[in-house]
């Protein structure tokens, strides 16, 4: 049988690495302790289950939902904006609900920018900003992220490039950005006249003291900006597919446009459900609501057990400002680290997966239970 051609941009897209390791891992059974993928394993809030549950009995919210997503939901994210940020939002202009923020990122681009066009992709950096990129047959241009500056990108003084793509804090490395630093990263984009893509989805996720600010702080952000966020992460909700993107009302628009065509949007009780989550904000005057400040602090002490016995054994490593990762050197090259913690039925993610800066580094995701975090130091005590 004569082989099907295929669209040259697949030959120039890499396999998504997560599905290779949840199909590779999957095999090594129950003994496994997999720190791979970065999915809570923390339970979703009953209170949004309940919600949820509530709204899928009512046959009106299984009809087709609108392209922006729901109005009440959209004004609950201009409130939780307001409430987090201090940020004001237009609902009908400035916000539109998400299929997860993984679509968002690859119809923004398909939406603004032309085949050819460059964007800055950080280098390591979470492997969708590449895919999304080539999908829309641009051209990524890597921007290094090292640890000697604290995995914070140096910006040329000009680029020809038409958007920028940040993280903060950031997957893999767990840094984080402050509102100086955001504000030269706007004042750059408007001088070079690009589009910032900015992923905010662990804004929520932070310790010490840390709060991750919002780009839309920055006066002027929104004349270049979008801003992405997700209920994956803060309200564990990662395969309930619910995110958006907030910003300048044209880029927002197209995206809109982009997406009337490809999907029919997320599913009415989903949206309401999400509605339930952003509000659980209103009654805490710490902006932080009961539920998250127990699953930061059980992160916070996860994080602190894996760094301190890494450290114990002579691994060093630091311990995250923000995200639920741990961003380690390897001790020899990340394919032979890997390869010997599988051997031990440890599983972490190879640092490759996310740029060619990544090589020598491996992502631990802090969501297995101290418990099995200790059970992996000690098994790794076994290689020293």
């Amino acid at each position: 049988m004569a082989r099907m051609r295929l669209a040259e941009r697949l030959d120039r897209l890499p396999p998504y690495p997560f599905e290779e390791l949840k199909a590779k891992l999957k095999s090594k059974g129950k003994e496994l302790i997999d720190f791979t993928i970065g999915d809570p394993d923390l339970p979703t809030p009953p209170f949004i289950i309940e919600e949820m549950i509530r709204c899928a009995k009512l046959p009106s919210n299984h009809r087709y939902p609108l392209s922006l997503g729901e109005k009440e939901l959209r004004g609950a994210i201009a409130d939780w904006y307001k409430i987090r940020f201090g940020v004001d939002l237009a609902p009908d202009k400035e916000i539109i609900i998400l299929i997860g923020s993984k679509e968002g990122f690859c119809n923004l681009i398909r939406a603004c920018l032309d085949p050819g066009s460059k964007v800055l992709v950080p280098d390591p950096g979470y492997p969708a900003y590449m895919g999304s990129v080539l999908l829309a047959d641009c051209e990524p241009v890597r921007i290094p992220l090292l640890e000697a500056s604290d995995f914070m990108p140096d910006l040329p003084s000009k680029s020809n490039a038409q958007m920028l793509i940040l993280n903060y804090p950031n997957n893999p490395t767990g840094s984080v950005a402050d509102l100086n630093f955001l504000k030269e990263v706007v004042d750059w984009a408007r001088d070079n006249k690009l589009i910032i893509c900015y992923d905010n989805a662990y804004s929520e996720l932070t310790y010490d003291g840390y709060k991750a600010p919002s780009l839309f702080e920055v006066e002027e952000s929104k004349s270049i900006g979008v801003e992405f966020n997700t209920c994956s992460k803060t309200f564990n909700m990662t395969g309930d597919r619910i995110g958006w993107a907030v910003g300048n009302e044209e880029l927002i628009d197209g995206l809109r446009k982009v997406k009337e065509q490809i999907d029919s949007g997320v599913p009415t009780y989903i949206q309401r459900a999400a509605i339930k989550a952003l509000r659980s904000y209103q009654s805490c005057p710490s902006k932080t609501p009961d539920f998250l400040k127990r699953n930061i602090n059980e992160y916070k002490k996860r994080g602190d057990l894996l760094v301190e016995g890494l450290n114990s054994l002579g691994i060093a490593c630091t311990k995250p400002k923000g995200t639920f990762y741990v961003w380690l050197k390897c001790p020899t090259s990340s394919t032979e680290w890997v390869n010997k913690l599988l051997e031990l039925s440890i599983a972490v993610t190879p640092g490759p997966v996310f740029g060619e800066k990544g090589k020598g580094w491996v992502r631990f995701s802090l969501t297995q239970p101290r418990e099995r975090i200790k059970e992996a130091l000690e098994r790794i005590s076994t290689l020293l």
